[in-house]
Order: structure tokens, then C-alpha cells, then sequence
């Protein structure tokens, strides 16, 4: 816990860096730009088929009910909303990986670590592989899921604990692989998962509460840099003992 304390006060010190600021907005703003111009371009015609299948299916029962075209256009903007929601997300956590987190992490190394050995464990080709099994299994759980939201509760916590495994599996990778070597990432992903959870946990929060929304996947990623840079400090500190 001390150790997820501690990362996110350091990202919340980075963040007001010039550098850190300058890019702070951009991946959220882009996602946001792009999906509101899809959604804008093809709201009717998403809605409308999506109403249309709610009609079908259960106008046999309510057919004579006026309300029936209301409810179906509610659960149809409803059910855009739950899939935009994730896309918008999931493509401002992918261009701050790949554009902003080399600048992230070269300025928290080498203000914070500049000791850090640099081992280069990771690759290109890890981090495509990465990000896009991170992705396709945030995408597949997100979809099964989907149903229950209407369990009450259950339509808060499983948004948080989705968006905790994305957060975390997408940063961890990209936060070492410029430092640690294969073996390092691959212990320190397995003695810090709990904590990487939780990381992911608290800054995952950030995407549902305006406007800390806005700078969520900058902070989430200064924040897993502090984090697992720390723990791969710490893992040497006790090798060397």
C-alpha cells in the first residue's frame, strides 16, 4: 500500500513538470475528438438498429403499449453510451502508451532514478504484443459482461476492476522495458501484481469522474513508471545485498 501511495504522489509531482504538461490533455482530447465525430456521424443509424431489434424482440408482448418506441430509443442510447465508453478509454490509454510514455519515462528516470541501470528488456514487438492482448481481452470481458450491469452494484465495480487489469497491464510492460532486463520484468510482475492491481484500481477511478478524466491516462502513467521503477530499484538493492 505504501508503495502505491508513494507512486502516485510522485506522479502527481511529475505531473506539473513543463514537459509533462505540455501533453497532458493531448491523449485524452484526441480520443474524445475522435469518438464524438464517429458517434456523431453514425448515432442514428447505431440507435435506430439497436431500437429496431428491441421492438422485434419483445413487441409481441407490449405491442399495444405507446411507450414502447421511448423505451427501446432509451436502452439503444444506453447501450452506445456502454460501448463508446470503453472505446474512448481504451484509445486515450493507447496513444499515451505509444506517444507519451517514452517521454514519461525518460523524464521520471532521470529525475527521480538516475542511477537506474538501463538493461533494455523489453522490445517493440513485446509492446505491440502487449498492448494488443491487453486490449483484446479488456474488449472480451467488457462485451460478456455487459449483462451484469443490470445487477445493481455490479454496474460500478465491474467498469473499476476492468479498467484496473487495462491500466496496469498496458503501463507495466513500457514502464521497465527501457530498464529492466526479461528476468527483472517478469519478477517484478509477478511479486508486485497486487500492487500493480491496485495502482490500476485507484487511477482506474479517474476515467469515470469528470474532469480528472481529462488527465487520467497521463497520471495513470507516471504513476505505474514511479512504481515499477521503485520496485525495480528496490529488487536490486536486495540482490546486491
Amino acid at each position: 500500500m505504501d508503495a502505491v501511495i508513494t507512486a502516485l504522489i510522485g506522479a502527481a509531482r511529475s505531473l506539473v513538470h513543463p514537459v509533462i504538461l505540455m501533453i497532458l490533455l493531448v491523449p485524452m482530447l484526441i480520443a474524445l475528438a475522435i469518438w464524438i465525430g464517429v458517434g456523431w456521424a453514425y448515432w442514428g443509424t447505431w440507435t435506430s438498429a439497436i431500437q429496431n431489434a428491441v421492438v422485434d424482440d419483445i413487441a409481441f408482448t407490449w405491442a399495444a403499449n405507446w411507450d414502447m418506441a421511448r423505451l427501446a430509443s432509451w436502452i439503444a442510447a444506453a447501450l452506445v453510451l456502454a460501448v463508446l465508453a470503453p472505446v474512448v478509454i481504451v484509445t486515450a490509454l493507447l496513444i499515451a502508451t505509444v506517444f507519451a510514455m517514452p517521454v514519461l519515462v525518460r523524464h521520471v528516470a532521470q529525475s527521480d532514478y538516475p542511477n537506474l541501470e538501463r538493461r533494455h528488456g523489453g522490445t517493440v514487438i513485446g509492446s505491440i504484443w502487449n498492448a494488443v492482448a491487453a486490449i483484446f481481452l479488456f474488449a472480451l470481458l467488457w462485451i460478456v459482461t455487459l449483462p451484469l450491469w443490470l445487477l445493481g452494484p455490479l454496474a460500478v465495480l465491474l467498469p473499476l476492476l476492468l479498467s484496473a487489469y487495462l491500466n496496469q497491464r498496458l503501463f507495466r510492460y513500457d514502464a521497465l522495458s527501457d530498464h529492466a532486463d526479461a528476468a527483472e520484468m517478469k519478477q517484478i510482475f509477478e511479486i508486485a501484481r497486487g500492487r500493480l492491481f491496485l495502482l490500476g484500481l485507484v487511477t482506474g477511478v479517474m476515467y469515470f469522474i469528470p474532469p480528472f478524466n481529462l488527465v487520467a491516462p497521463v497520471f495513470s502513467a507516471l504513476a505505474f513508471i514511479h512504481l515499477c521503477l521503485d520496485e525495480l530499484r528496490r529488487l536490486r538493492a536486495v540482490e546486491v545485498e
